[in-house]
């Protein structure tokens, strides 16, 4: 008989919904069926149980073809580039367990190397902003339960993160929130009238790459100057402005959504300085929080994980002995392949090849590049080694955080293809080679 798991964690975006049910053939191989979750989500579910799934790694040969090898071999492979590299990088880990970015962790301290997650190319600017000037934030229960005002800022989670609206801010009823969207108000700021500005009570059309302005102008309403505003601020009325502070300054219970189009636009990480600080005078005459609207499932995850083991979330530099460095610029990814400093890539979770900028995947590409991925991607196809792993939530479980830094445990679903390994298992056993290379004078 087929059989029906409950609260399974969805392996997508940063809501990391944890309440999917999933149906399994009685001998837990095959996905019959996929409820509470997103056609992305879904997708990748099914990916899971593909019988067109790569099941073996594949090494690049000399006439620059692909060709299938054990795990052995290319534990090997990696283990002993590693090694030879002065300065290597491992990048990613958007969609890999924090079991997995713990191994990791131990992988680029035993080779003296850089270590960086996709935080570097998206909300990077974020974490820099969050160090200068705290975190006012909540879980999402909290949002679902007591929000009333709702603002999305230079986000559009109708595409981005598909059930973020109708499980955790506008639609659904909570303990405080019993009628839901009706008695919510939702304020969109975006260039842009997405599909969320659709369902919105405002949309504030701002300027594109004056979103600091804007943001100055609310602070300056919300502190009691709002008569000195000119006519007009990054493209919006000050009659609007003023409408909207008000609410703002009424709401029970605000929570501000940001997303990239703040953290990528003109002021990257003031923008999210100055938000931050919107929010704490806001916390003067109502009750306020701020939440970035993070990625990918577990994006969160490398940030909880190395700054408890080395102090810093993102772009650390291992290379010396005992001692961890963060200095975004100078030991971010994209800086160090622009600068041609690396001379090993192992790409892990994500896909550095759709996401950096051609430069630097020219420049890493002069180099050992090695791809650790379920799926076949753009940057598997340019790798010199791709080797598959197992999806966590669809056949390996593991903790992964949510948008909100909440823990969660991912559960399996199915049996993984025969001989694959979870990240965890192969960074171990990465490391455990590159140990006994070094304890034989082979490094």
């Amino acid at each position: 008989m087929p059989k029906v798991i409950e609260n399974v964690g969805c392996p997508y975006c940063g809501c990391s919904c944890d309440d999917v049910r999933v149906t399994v053939s009685d001998d837990g191989k095959d996905i019959l069926e996929v409820e509470n979750v997103c056609a992305i989500g879904t997708e990748i579910f099914k990916h899971g149980c593909s019988k067109d799934r790569i099941k073996l790694p594949r090494l690049r040969q000399p006439d620059g073809t692909m060709k299938e090898i054990s795990y052995d071999e290319a534990i090997e492979w990696t283990a002993r580039h590693l090694i030879k590299a002065k300065k290597p990088l491992m990048y990613g880990f958007g969609s890999t367990n924090c079991e997995g970015q713990a191994a990791a962790a131990r992988v680029m301290e035993i080779s003296g190397g850089m270590l960086d997650n996709c935080a570097t190319i998206c909300h990077g600017p974020s974490f820099l902003a969050i160090f200068d000037n705290g975190y006012p934030t909540c879980t999402l229960g909290e949002v679902k339960n007591r929000a009333d005002v709702i603002v999305y800022w230079g986000s559009n989670p109708a595409h981005a993160h598909p059930r973020h609206m109708s499980r955790y801010s506008i639609f659904p009823r909570g303990f405080f929130t019993g009628k839901g969207q009706k008695k919510r108000t939702v304020i969109v700021i975006d260039p842009r009238f997405t599909d969320t500005a659709n369902v919105a009570d405002y949309h504030l059309q701002v300027k594109q790459g004056h979103d600091y302005e804007l943001f100055n102008a609310f602070r300056m309403v919300v502190n009691g100057h709002g008569d000195d505003l000119p006519d007009e601020v990054a493209g919006i009325k000050k009659e609007t402005i003023l409408e909207v502070a008000e609410i703002m300054k009424n709401a029970r219970f605000g929570t501000t959504f940001f997303g990239m189009g703040l953290t990528h636009s003109d002021g990257r990480n003031h923008n999210i300085d100055i938000a931050i600080s919107l929010t704490r005078d806001l916390n003067k005459v109502s009750k306020w929080t701020i939440m970035a609207m993070r990625g990918h499932y577990n994006i969160a995850g490398p940030g909880v994980v190395w700054s408890w083991t080395f102090g810093f979330p993102y772009c650390l530099d291992l290379t010396k002995q005992n001692h961890a460095h963060m200095n975004p610029g100078e030991t971010s990814s994209v800086d160090m392949a622009m600068r041609d400093e690396v001379d090993m890539f192992i790409n892990i979770g994500t896909d550095a090849g759709a996401h950096f900028p051609y430069p630097a995947v020219k420049q890493l590409k002069k180099h050992p590049w090695v791809t650790i991925d379920p799926s076949i991607n753009m940057a598997s196809e340019i790798s010199d080694l791709h080797i598959p792993v197992c999806i966590c939530g669809v056949d390996v479980g593991g903790i992964v955080y949510r948008m909100d830094n909440v823990p969660i445990q991912f559960r399996k679903v199915i049996e993984p293809p025969e001989g694959v390994m979870d990240d965890e298992t192969l960074l171990n056993k990465i490391a455990d080679r590159m140990e006994e290379l070094i304890a034989k004078g082979e490094a």
